[in-house]
């Protein structure tokens, strides 16, 4: 394995090996081509709103959605039932908020073509504790000579989830007040917190959370077999976590980050690991959170719709967002966590806070999060 002083002498070799990566036969695939564009050339309006929808934010980057298109104008949406994370989100809830966001952008890009989209969620009955084959949703566009597209639609494009320590300065209340108008919603109450009172107690229990799902074998192991290392590894499988580009590609072709040293705590991987999540909870200057007024799928799918919009709407205030979603995970080793966040924040059991994130500014917004196309989202 190599030490310290071999890792440094790496990275300073990142943009020759980097350049020296990009030739190979991975290199003339882009999992980033569904950002540029979505939608162009479409012939079917059906189509045009889900190459936008399949850019919503999602947990692990699992796109877990499938679309089966009725007749000329309507289609129903159903969870991806091999695209779960059973292991830190048990009862599908987190799922089931990527399906609303994923709703959400839907019934935002219908208007850029003089559409309505008319939503049914649940159609045939919400689930109970697990998933099964029924739709979250049926969507039927229709013409709709008030349909105008809202700003919220140009950033779905320019919206990033930013895992990076966030810069110190306060976001200001007139941007703050933006991305909570935008998650106002029937059932749903948006919150957020600048003041070091209830931002400092928050980050510790966010910390906690983080150290536990990462130090549950099981848990952290998700994560891991959902890592992309490296260019080629994105490219033959556009989705999960990616972890590429300039000093990644360095250390993945050095043995130093691989899925073997990831699953050890005691690897350099795993150590860089922890400082970098330790200064993005330390560098948070405020934190934004969704409660819902009752803890039923509906009421998960309205959350997800709210939260899509917040991220737009915190996209064109020059705010961003990343999720801190380990505190509100309900498997067995993170109840107090959970327990902890519900009650400072004035929540109950049927109640519950569906959404807890970061929230602040950065120098430069990250580049996207790779894509499946859109055809792989199309029941035939």
């Amino acid at each position: 394995m190599p030490n310290r002083r071999h890792i440094l002498q790496l990275l300073a070799a990142a943009p020759v090996l980097t350049a020296a990566g990009c030739s190979g036969p991975d290199a003339t695939q882009d999992p980033y081509a569904a950002w540029r564009q979505p939608g162009q050339g479409e012939s079917d309006p059906r189509r045009f709103v889900l190459a936008h929808g399949l850019l919503a934010p999602n947990p692990h980057n699992r796109q877990p959605w499938l679309v089966r298109l009725e007749g000329a104008d309507a289609m129903s949406l159903y969870v991806d039932r091999t695209r779960l994370l059973p292991e830190t989100d048990p009862f599908n809830r987190q799922i089931v908020l990527g399906c609303g966001a994923f709703l959400e952008l839907i019934a935002l890009s219908a208007p850029r073509l003089g559409l309505a989209a008319d939503i049914q969620a649940w159609p045939k009955g919400a689930p109970g504790p697990g998933l099964d084959d029924r739709p979250f949703a049926r969507v039927v566009l229709r013409p709709d000579p008030a349909a105008k597209a809202g700003p919220l639609f140009d950033q779905i494009v320019r919206r990033r989830t930013e895992k990076a320590p966030f810069l110190p300065e306060r976001p200001s209340d007139a941007a703050v007040r933006e991305v909570l108008a935008a998650a106002t919603g029937p059932g749903l109450i948006a919150g957020e917190t600048r003041d070091p009172g209830l931002r400092d107690p928050l980050a510790a229990i966010c910390w906690k959370a983080w150290e536990i799902e990462t130090g549950t074998p099981r848990t952290h192991l998700e994560s891991v077999r959902l890592m992309r290392i490296g260019r080629a590894e994105v490219a033959r499988n556009p989705d999960g976590i990616d972890i590429s580009g300039g000093m990644m590609e360095v250390l993945a072709r050095a043995g130093v980050m691989t899925r073997e040293a990831l699953s050890d705590p005691n690897s350099m991987a795993s150590r860089t690991g922890v400082d970098m999540y330790r200064e993005m909870i330390d560098a948070t200057p405020g934190f934004f959170w969704i409660r819902s007024e009752t803890a039923d799928r509906s009421a998960q799918l309205a959350a997800g719709r709210a939260y899509a919009r917040a991220q737009l709407a915190a996209s064109s205030n020059g705010l961003v967002l990343h999720p801190w979603s380990m505190a509100l995970q309900e498997f067995a080793e993170m109840a107090g966590p959970y327990r902890q966040v519900q009650a400072l924040l004035g929540a109950r059991p049927d109640a519950p806070v569906q959404m807890l994130v970061r929230m602040g500014t950065v120098r430069k917004v990250s580049d996207p999060s790779p894509r499946r196309k859109l055809d792989d989202l199309i029941l035939s």
